[in-house]
């Protein structure tokens, strides 16, 4: 698999992400549903810290990823849904650190919603990788 980042500026990669992803060469793309602070039994956790939600959030998308033998180096688009973006943007070291250790950037989108699924969730993250 062939990856080509696509950055007309170069803003959005101190960021940590960049503006598009070319991928050719690709085998297998995995689209991964909304994940979030969620334990095993479906019951949500850290109720009221984004930072531990985030954290156990991307926990949770790498455990998905890992199911089908790939890694947050394989994410080619990211989506971040958030109840608080103010919040969530003093937290995002916490995103940008794991995927920066995963020598990955996909292109993000942050967005601000009202309200997720489940009582108490903060923040949910959507993927797709390719592999």
């Amino acid at each position: 698999m062939e990856r080509t980042a696509v950055d007309p500026w170069t803003w959005s990669v101190g960021l940590g992400y960049h503006q598009g992803e070319l991928v050719a060469g690709h085998t297998r793309t995995l689209h991964c549903a909304g994940q979030a602070a969620m334990d095993g039994d479906g019951r949500p956790r850290h109720e009221g810290d984004m930072a531990a939600q985030l954290a156990l959030s991307l926990d949770n998308l790498e455990a998905v990823l890992a199911g089908a033998g790939m890694s947050l180096a394989d994410v080619v688009r990211l989506d971040v849904h958030a109840t608080d973006v103010d919040l969530l943007l003093q937290h995002y070291g916490v995103l940008v650190g794991r995927l920066g250790a995963a020598g990955a950037a996909p292109p993000t989108t942050v967005l601000g919603v009202v309200r997720l699924a489940v009582p108490g969730l903060l923040v949910e993250l959507t993927a797709t990788a390719v592999a």
